[in-house]
């Protein structure tokens, strides 16, 4: 019988400890039932007949199995296109992101920096003050950024909140020993940064490129307003324009091609949350042992 079962043995739990534990399972067991079921919810609708689903008949398993909001889906050959599109604006655009943020987070944590405060200041106002939408645009024509590759993983890479997440884990984790160790063997601060701080920062990295990532494949709004060139459009406008013609031909229609094309509207709704999330779903359990640690220790001064 090793230790660890000798003290387990000997801690009693009270009456009240128990009532406790029950009462603190039960509460987490219930917030865990609201924010699973709405996704279950989702991908059961969307193998499910869609009249049962409006008629509310469909709780825990799909009713009237059906692959046909997948299969209409899929037929649109501009799907392919709004991935591959999606796909290059999430690798290029959450590579600029962390060499930005996280050139930026380490030069704004080193205490030598002249004028630290002042940078730092000026890139938190940025957080609560913009210029807004038109300033922006006009902004990004004048540049002859608008309805190219690069609008899309250049003008909105600086995270402020990144940056503010990073100088914190420099400044809490890297110790300032390590700088003045490496000056004793004449390490420069380009080799110092590259070859001991990154290596070290693997979490807050790893955490960082996630949430870039994820904004960079959800992101429509800039799609919207600065592209208009329909082969640069990534999946979520495309995904978008096919409800929009699925829907007016339902409404537009009569008899029953009007209630097929209604069906497969309804069925595509739930299909299209699937198609569009479940890529960068995926990449979440890469980076799963990273993300906790990135994020308390990058959060948390001290």
């Amino acid at each position: 019988m090793d230790s660890s079962t000798v003290i387990s043995k000997k801690i009693k739990h009270s009456h009240q400890d128990t009532i406790f534990n029950i009462i603190v399972y039960g509460i987490s067991a219930i917030i865990l039932l609201i924010i699973v079921y709405p996704l279950y919810f989702v991908v059961i609708a969307s193998f499910s007949d869609p009249y049962a689903v409006s008629g509310g008949q469909v709780w825990l398993f799909p009713k009237g199995f059906t692959l046909d909001g997948y299969k209409e889906l899929l037929k649109h050959k501009d799907i392919w296109l709004g991935y591959f599109n999606t796909i290059m604006y999430t690798i290029v655009g959450t590579f600029i992101g962390l060499v930005v943020n996280i050139f930026a987070a380490y030069a704004l944590s080193r205490k030598n920096l002249v004028g630290r405060k002042i940078i730092m200041f000026m890139f938190v106002f940025t957080m609560f003050f913009n210029g807004g939408l038109v300033p922006t645009f006009l902004t990004i024509k004048q540049f002859h950024l608008y309805n190219t590759f690069a609008v899309m993983v250049l003008p909105f890479s600086v995270s402020v909140f990144n940056i503010i997440v990073a100088r914190t884990f420099f400044q809490s984790s890297i110790p300032e020993e390590l700088w003045d160790a490496a000056q004793i063997d004449g390490c420069s601060n380009l080799r110092y940064f590259f070859q001991i701080v990154l290596p070290l920062s693997k979490a807050v990295i790893a955490v960082i490129g996630l949430w870039t990532a994820v904004g960079m494949w959800n992101s429509y709004f800039n799609a919207l307003i600065y592209l208009k060139n329909a082969s640069l459009y990534p999946l979520q406008l495309i995904l978008r324009d096919i409800l929009i013609v699925n829907d007016m031909q339902s409404s537009m229609g009569s008899g029953e091609a009007a209630q097929i094309a209604l069906r497969l509207s309804n069925l595509m709704r739930y299909s299209v949350i699937i198609v569009s999330t479940l890529p960068i779903m995926c990449i979440y359990p890469l980076v799963q042992k990273y993300f906790n640690q990135g994020v308390m220790i990058g959060a948390v001064k001290g």
